[in-house]
């Protein structure tokens, strides 16, 4: 946010460096359902960077060991911090946990959706994210995933973490939506086509690759996932059986 500014500033959806973007509420007739703004230049205080480290170290921490792995004490341990250090930024474990998903969020959108918004609206584009998706899961096979085993953790025990989880891969469905529907309007994908269907596959796709890659240790796990896409769109293109949901 830019100073003195009350609310981001609102550039057009194109990639560049330059580009964050905020989950602040958008109104219904917005496109996406993230916000971009500018960063600006501003070196970061002396508190923001502490901030910085300890969650950069919370993510770590959580993507090997779970956020049921996450505690104040180990975490203090990791940055030779004291607990009331880490508790001065913040103020439970459950307020940790959460912004270390919004941080997980924050650099998967960074890394997955920023760069393919450049690609030609329609299947380039598609295709653009959900390759570089694979890529990250191709990452996260050795380090772990947090949404992956947030979901695991998470799945039957209600509270805020688990809203958290719902609320980030709920945004994630609906911009993988968008950009399916788009390839439709743009005469890449048939009318009729059940996006929903598409992009749930898509979702089965990487969960697939995550657990032969993790659990099975397969190493073609990704190259299988991108064949699998390969075929899923070729069946799109020739099979509309199935009217859109």
């Amino acid at each position: 946010m830019l100073r003195g500014s009350k609310s981001p500033v609102r550039v057009s959806p194109v990639y560049s460096p330059e580009l964050t973007f905020s989950l602040r509420r958008r109104k219904k007739n917005d496109r996406s359902i993230f916000t971009f703004i500018r960063r600006t230049d501003r070196p970061m205080r002396k508190g923001e960077q502490t901030r910085a480290a300890i969650l950069d170290a919370a993510l770590d921490i959580a993507s090997r060991e779970g956020l049921e792995g996450l505690t104040i004490g180990v975490l203090a341990d990791r940055i030779q911090m004291s607990k009331s250090g880490v508790f001065a930024h913040f103020g439970s474990r459950e307020d940790l946990q959460i912004q270390v998903l919004k941080e997980y969020e924050r650099r998967f959108v960074e890394a997955v959706l920023l760069p393919s918004l450049p690609e030609k609206r329609g299947l380039p584009r598609l295709e653009a994210i959900f390759m570089r998706w694979l890529e990250k899961v191709g990452m996260e096979i050795h380090s772990g995933c947090i949404y992956v085993s947030g979901a695991s953790e998470y799945d039957d025990r209600p509270g805020p973490i688990r809203d958290e989880l719902v609320r980030m891969l709920s945004a994630w469905e609906k911009e993988l939506l968008r950009a399916t529907r788009q390839a439709v309007d743009a005469g890449d994908l048939p009318d009729g086509l059940a996006a929903e269907q598409l992009v749930f596959e898509m979702f089965g796709l990487t969960l697939a690759a995550h657990q032969s890659g993790r659990l099975m240790h397969r190493t073609d796990a990704v190259v299988m996932a991108k064949k699998g896409f390969d075929r899923l769109v070729g069946r799109a293109t020739t099979d509309t059986r199935c009217s859109v949901v």
